[in-house]
């Protein structure tokens, strides 16, 4: 996937990973753009309590950091869809300030999935999708753990092909 080449991080995606990505990136950009509800468990996944026993305190941190960490995460999956080809295939170089906006951005698409999906550190993907096959091979979980797997590895060979353009 990744490669270094020269001070770029480059990858070549075909039409579906543009989808999948360009699809995953504005459903991060949405679900911090369309009312965000803290009660939702991925909005708090994303934006945790920083005092956990004592939610005043916590509130009062969001009111000062939660605008900038948005805008931040939102500019973060903008990186993504700007960097992606319009549509088809084609190749995304990423220097190193976009290929950390490109880490941040994955991470946050699999911290939201692995919400929904009820992933936790000890779950085996591996299992859970042999399981989920098992139960219904063309069902969403399937296709949605299939995407949280891709993005495991898309962010694991930007992180291989990174250290050395920095």
């Amino acid at each position: 996937m990744f490669r270094r080449s020269g001070g770029h991080c480059v990858a070549t995606f075909a039409h579906d990973e543009v989808r999948v990505l360009r699809k995953v990136a504005a459903e991060v950009v949405g679900l911090l753009t369309e009312g965000m509800d803290h009660t939702d468990p991925v909005v708090s996944r994303l934006f945790p309590d920083i005092y956990p026993d004592r939610p005043e305190d916590s509130q009062e941190f969001r009111l000062y950091t939660e605008g900038d960490l948005k805008t931040s995460k939102i500019d973060q999956a903008g990186a993504i869809l700007a960097a992606l080809p319009d549509e088809g295939e084609g190749e995304v170089r990423l220097d190193g300030e976009a290929a950390d906006a490109w880490l941040r951005a994955i991470n946050d698409a699999r911290l939201a999935m692995g919400t929904r999906l009820e992933i936790h550190a000890e779950t085996d993907l591996g299992d859970e999708l042999d399981q989920a096959v098992l139960e219904d091979a063309g069902s969403s979980r399937v296709f949605q753990l299939s995407v949280y797997a891709y993005l495991g590895y898309l962010q694991e060979s930007l992180l291989n092909a990174l250290p050395e353009i920095k």
